[in-house]
Order: C-alpha cells, then sequence, then structure tokens
C-alpha cells in the first residue's frame, strides 16, 4: 500500500512565496518521475512541473522562472518552491509520483496526493 501526502499550501499576499512538500511511503521498490499539478475551479487539472529520479526538471511555462521543483530521493519526498505567487496561480495542488511497488516492480503506476489549496490574494 502506498500514501501520497502533500503539505505547505496556504493564503498568501501576491508576490509572496510559498512552499509545497510532498512524501510517499509505503510498500515502494522505487520512483521515477515526481510532479506538481494544479487545478483552478472551473479549469482542467495540469501539469506544472516535473523532475525525474536523475533530477532532470521540466515547467509550465507560466511558472518558469518562478517556481522550482526538487527532490530528496531518500526521503522520497518532493518539494515545490514558488516564488513572486500571482492571483492566478490560485488553484488546488496535487502531487503524482510515478513509482513500482516492492510486491510489482516490474509495473509502473501514478499515485495521486489528496491535494493542498494555495490561494492568492491581490
Amino acid at each position: 500500500q502506498v500514501e501520497v501526502v502533500e503539505s505547505g499550501g496556504g493564503l498568501v499576499q501576491a508576490g509572496g512565496s510559498l512552499r509545497l512538500s510532498c512524501a510517499a511511503s509505503g510498500s515502494i521498490f522505487s520512483i521515477n518521475a515526481m510532479s506538481w499539478y494544479r487545478q483552478a475551479p472551473g479549469k482542467q487539472r495540469y501539469l506544472v512541473a516535473v523532475i525525474t529520479s536523475g533530477g532532470s526538471t521540466n515547467y509550465a511555462g507560466s511558472v518558469k522562472g518562478r517556481f522550482t521543483i526538487s527532490r530528496d530521493n531518500p526521503k522520497n519526498t518532493v518539494y515545490l518552491q514558488m516564488n513572486s505567487l500571482k492571483p492566478e496561480d490560485t488553484a488546488v495542488y496535487y502531487c503524482n509520483a510515478e513509482l513500482r511497488t516492492t510486491d510489482q516492480h516490474d509495473r509502473t503506476y501514478a499515485y495521486w496526493g489528496q491535494g493542498t489549496q494555495v490561494t492568492v490574494s491581490s
């Protein structure tokens, strides 16, 4: 059994910063990519940032230069440092981990966290 839990959301003024964390735990054999998605009310969920097990990163154009994704492999944790926040960054942020479990380490599955709310006031 695997659990993915996000933390660090909250309310911040425009121009401020927040740091999100996401920890995966349980029967994990290995983790490939870890990603952050976000979903604003009435809109589709979309990819914000992704980091591979080797540390390669990619970002949505709307956050490039403001957000930084990083991970701590021994802790199975991924972070999203968000700077210069804008009201349009307001959304529920979801963590996704592509991983292999100890009982099925020949297959990769995607696990989602429950989401954490980020609200940026103008």
